[in-house]
């Protein structure tokens, strides 16, 4: 399975211990602050994207002999860094795409970030944003299992288009059948898994699932 890292440079207390996604197949990629972030942690780096606003200029010209490529953007531009590096990793085709270090912080960015999910829906690369807390994954219409994990003690949906049609839960603690969800409806937040799996559907809409634990 191929699977592209993007570190984004999100608050550094929010990164997801990263060691225990690294594997010698992994594609490592920078983004900004993100870069420096993946260095200090002696993790191979293989592309960096960024206007490096974030760092300093001496950073920047290390960043230079460091990583082998290196995309410095200009600082006025119509996509994000992170939309950027998205867009280069989804044109790899891999098989997974996860999203470090792209919560916390500023409110306008995090809310971008979770937004940009929505290029899963147009790649066969699934798309995760994680951080030390939470993992979030972007869902179209059919049926999925979902399988218990130690690390992830909760489970919630939340809508992200108007309304979420023929949402089931089977084997969660709170079941649903058949349930219309509308944006904004908090009736599927803290749920947990009753068995080893669980399976949810629904027949329209698009919805976010986040795995969580305190």
């Amino acid at each position: 399975m191929t699977t592209i890292s993007l570190v984004a440079g999100g608050p550094k207390e929010n990164l997801a211990d990263l060691s225990k996604y690294h594997s010698d197949e992994m594609i490592w990629v920078g983004i900004d602050r993100g870069s420096r972030y993946l260095l200090d942690l002696n993790i191979p780096l293989h592309y960096a994207f960024g206007d490096f606003d974030s760092i300093s200029y001496k950073e920047h010209e290390s960043l230079k002999t460091k990583i082998p490529n290196l995309n410095t953007l200009p600082s006025e531009k119509d996509k994000t860094d992170t939309e950027i590096a998205l867009d280069w990793a989804i044109s790899q085709k891999p098989d997974q795409i996860y999203i470090f270090g792209a919560t916390g912080g500023r409110l306008d960015h995090l809310l971008g970030n979770i937004h940009l999910l929505i290029k899963s829906t147009s790649t066969l690369s699934k798309i995760d944003i994680i951080d030390q807390q939470n993992q979030i994954t972007l869902y179209t219409s059919g049926t999925y299992k979902v399988k218990r994990k130690i690390e992830w003690d909760y489970i919630s949906f939340i809508a992200i288009t108007s309304d979420i049609h023929g949402l089931t839960l089977d084997g969660f603690k709170y079941p649903l059948k058949n349930c219309h969800i509308r944006l904004g409806s908090t009736l599927c937040i803290s749920n947990e898994l009753i068995g080893d799996v669980g399976t949810f559907s629904f027949q329209e809409g698009i919805l976010l699932m986040i795995r969580s634990r305190d």
